[in-house]
């Protein structure tokens, strides 16, 4: 008896973590990806690229942890008919977390391109977010064509 509920368990187990792991391992890929992408399109010196990459990533961390927060707060309350369950007090309340949520990613913005005007041009800024844009239009189409392939 014991053993028709474990084996299920494990086997779940072992599925979850092959698949965060196999999650992991494509998200570090893409990340390679881009780092190439930008460092060929931004044409990073090497000394650039060494001062660049720590305060990209540490911004590219934080900025993500952000938009996890946000994330967390709506899909908390967007279940399903929870909308309508939500009293006026508490949707003020989701309203302003997430305003707060947008003005810290807004100046965690302002701040990662005035670190980057220490290190790399004003033009090469402005690239850089085309490079982004660029890649990650790039990344959602071959998403969307593998899925209908």
């Amino acid at each position: 008896m014991k053993t028709k509920i474990i084996y299920p368990i494990v086997f779940l187990l072992i599925s979850m973590l092959s698949f965060s792991q196999g999650f992991r391992e494509k998200k570090e890929k893409v990340k390679a990806l881009k780092m190439a992408y930008i460092t060929e399109q931004l044409n990073l010196t090497t000394e650039e690229a060494q001062k660049f990459w720590p305060i990209y990533n540490a911004f590219d961390e934080k900025q993500s942890e952000l938009r996890h927060e946000k994330m967390r707060a709506i899909l908390d309350r967007f279940e399903p008919g929870s909308v309508e369950k939500l009293s006026e007090k508490d949707a003020s309340s989701l309203l302003i977390q997430m305003e707060t949520i947008e003005e810290n990613l807004f100046n965690l913005r302002k701040k990662f391109i005035r670190d980057l005007q220490g290190v790399i041009s004003a033009k090469k800024i402005i690239k850089l977010k085309k490079a982004e844009d660029d890649f990650n239009r790039t990344l959602l189409k071959q998403i969307k064509d593998r899925r209908r392939g």
